[in-house]
């Protein structure tokens, strides 16, 4: 009998792998077997860490969610109550935006196959609350909910259109909603 090759970044490299395969192929491309290809690692390992297509999703759905988060995180702009909230989101929203395309189509196309895969609803839900967690410190809680659902409406917007971000247009849209 072969001795079990030890590997401890194959679960991760699986993960990473998944989000290659959606980002060339769309979530109808994924696969235990196209994940094992990209990954480069026996079939039989990605059913080892993630027994349904749903797991790995969920789990390449967190790694996705934190493109985000860093940017809103390497800011820091939470905590100044002296900042002008609508303009640092306004920004945020673009460095963001601005980013590598294909990353942030890949956020949202994992994000939207929780409308037909509710394994994922959790996932794509913690996104919404944490981001809306960190805009109430700034505001109040309704308020920080309807902000988070405009930063998305205007995401997809440039994303769906291939429209170039506006972010004087964001900063308005979004110092309309904060008191």
């Amino acid at each position: 009998m072969a001795a079990r090759r030890y590997d401890p970044e194959r679960r991760q490299r699986i993960i990473d792998a998944a989000i290659r395969v959606v980002g060339e192929k769309g979530i109808a491309g994924l696969s235990h077997r196209t994940v094992a290809a990209e990954a480069d690692v026996p079939l039989g390992s990605t059913t080892y860490h993630f027994k349904t297509l749903d797991e790995l999703m969920v789990a390449a759905l967190r790694q996705a969610n934190e493109g985000f988060a860093k940017v809103v995180a390497a800011r820091g702009v939470f905590q100044d109550p002296a900042l002008d909230l609508a303009g640092e989101l306004a920004g945020l929203l673009g460095e963001w935006l601005a980013g590598e395309r294909v990353g942030v189509e890949l956020e949202y196309e994992l994000y939207l196959a929780a409308l037909r895969r509710p394994a994922l609803r959790p996932v794509a839900a913690e996104w919404c609350q944490g981001l809306a967690e960190v805009l109430a410190e700034r505001t109040d809680p309704v308020t920080a909910r309807a902000l988070v659902a405009l930063l998305d409406g205007i995401s997809l917007q440039v994303l769906l259109t291939d429209g170039a971000y506006d972010a004087g247009y964001a900063r308005e849209m979004l110092a309309r909603l904060i008191p």
